[in-house]
C-alpha cells in the first residue's frame, strides 16, 4: 500500500499526462501515451484535441500531422474520441457481444437494440453500401427505416446519424477519415487493424491499465461513465491520499519516475488532467466549470475559458478567444499568488499560443 501526498498525487497525475518540462515530440506517440483525445464541435480558440497536443508538445505542433494520420488510419475517431489504431483490438470483443449479455445490460440499450433489430433492413442497405461504394458520408448513406428514432432532444428523427452510432457499437461500421459533417464511414473490418480477437475480460484488464498508465491515478471504483470510464479497477497498485478518502490506484512506474521538472501550460476544458472533476477538486483543489452554456452574466471566468497548470498546481483560468486576426485575452483569473517568475512562464504559453495560431496578441 502506497501512501502519497497530494503533492506526490499531483505529480503523478501531470507526468502521466505529459505535461512536465519533458515535451513529448510524435503525434502518434503522445496520442498513444494519452490513451485518447477527446472530440468537441466547440473551437472558440482551437479544436479541443489540436489544444491537447499542442499544450503537451507546443506550438512546433502541426494540426495537419493528425489530419494525416485520422486520413491514414493510424489514429482512429472512435465514438467521438481519438485513439490509435492499434487499441482498437480492445473493443472488438465488446462489440462482438454488444449491448452484452445478462441482466446487468442497462435498458435503453436493449431498447436500442431492438430498434436496430426493427430495421435490420436498413443495416443491411448501409453495410452493402459501403462494401462497394465506401468510404462515405453519412449524407451519401440511404435511410430507409421504417421504424423512426424516437427522441425528445435534437436526435428525433435523425434515423442515419443514430443508425451509425448503433453500429459503430457493434463494431459492423468504423469512422475512416475526415471529421464533423465530412466524416467518412466505412466497414469496420477495412479500417480496423487486423488480428486475433482479445478475449473480454482480458481486454478490460488492458484498458484498465491503458487508462490507469494515462491518468497515473484513479479511483479503483467509480460512477458508470459512458464511452470512458474515469475508474480502473485492479489496475496499477494501491495506494491512499492524504487528506482525500477513497480506493486509489497508482502506476507504480511513475513512483519511480526521476525529479519531477514542472512547466506551465494552457489546458482544454476537455483535457484529460481535469475530466475527472471530482479527482480534480479533491487532488488538485481547484474549482473549474465549463462556463460556455452559462448566461454571459453568470460567468465567472469565461465562455471558454483555459484551465492554467503551473508545475504541479491548476492555479488559475485563462479567458481568450482568437478571432479578428488576434488571441483576444480577455482576462487571467489567478485562484493563488505567483510569483513573478511564474507569471513570466504562463505569459510565454499565452504568446506561443498566438505563435501557434497564427495569430497576433491582444491582451
Amino acid at each position: 500500500m502506497h501512501r502519497l501526498s497530494r503533492t506526490d498525487a499531483r505529480r503523478v497525475a501531470v507526468r502521466a499526462q505529459l505535461l512536465t518540462a519533458d515535451r513529448p515530440t510524435d503525434v502518434h506517440e503522445t496520442v498513444r501515451r494519452l490513451s485518447l483525445l477527446q472530440l468537441n464541435p466547440t473551437a472558440p480558440i482551437a479544436p479541443s484535441a489540436d489544444l491537447v497536443l499542442w499544450s503537451r508538445i507546443g506550438s512546433s505542433y502541426d494540426p495537419a500531422e493528425l489530419r494525416e494520420a485520422l486520413d491514414q488510419q493510424t489514429i482512429l475517431d472512435y465514438r467521438m474520441t481519438l485513439r490509435v489504431a492499434e487499441d482498437m483490438a480492445l473493443y472488438r470483443a465488446e462489440m462482438a457481444q454488444w449491448p452484452g449479455t445478462g441482466d446487468a445490460v442497462p435498458g435503453w440499450a436493449r431498447a436500442n437494440r431492438q430498434w436496430v433489430e426493427d430495421n435490420e433492413a436498413c443495416r443491411q442497405d448501409i453495410l452493402a453500401l459501403l462494401r462497394t461504394d465506401g468510404p462515405l458520408t453519412a449524407s451519401e448513406l440511404p435511410d430507409t427505416c421504417v421504424r423512426p428514432w424516437r427522441s425528445s432532444g435534437w436526435n428525433n428523427n435523425r434515423n442515419i446519424t443514430m443508425m451509425l452510432d448503433q453500429l459503430v457499437l457493434m463494431g459492423d461500421v468504423a469512422a475512416a477519415g475526415g471529421t464533423g459533417k465530412d466524416r467518412l464511414w466505412d466497414l469496420a473490418e477495412r479500417v480496423y487493424p487486423p488480428g486475433p480477437e482479445i478475449p473480454l475480460g482480458e481486454a478490460r484488464r488492458l484498458r484498465d491499465e491503458r487508462r490507469l498508465g494515462a491518468l497515473g491515478i484513479a479511483r479503483s471504483r467509480g460512477p458508470a461513465c459512458p464511452v470512458e470510464p474515469l475508474d480502473v479497477g485492479t489496475a496499477g497498485e494501491a495506494t491512499v491520499v492524504e487528506g482525500v478518502r477513497g480506493e486509489w490506484r497508482v502506476d507504480p512506474a511513475l513512483l519511480d519516475a526521476p525529479r519531477f521538472e514542472g512547466r506551465a501550460a494552457l489546458l482544454s476544458p476537455f483535457d484529460r488532467l481535469l475530466h475527472d472533476r471530482k479527482r480534480m477538486a479533491e487532488i488538485f483543489e481547484f474549482e473549474y466549470a465549463l462556463e460556455m452554456f452559462k448566461p454571459a452574466a453568470a460567468r465567472r471566468w469565461g465562455y471558454y475559458a483555459l484551465p492554467v497548470l503551473v508545475g504541479d498546481r491548476l492555479v488559475g483560468k485563462l479567458d481568450a478567444d482568437a478571432r479578428a486576426g488576434a488571441l483576444r485575452v480577455n482576462a487571467l483569473h489567478l485562484d493563488v499568488p505567483l510569483s513573478s517568475s511564474e507569471r513570466d512562464a504562463i505569459d510565454h504559453e499565452i504568446a506561443d499560443l498566438a505563435r501557434w495560431l497564427g495569430l497576433g496578441l491582444d491582451s
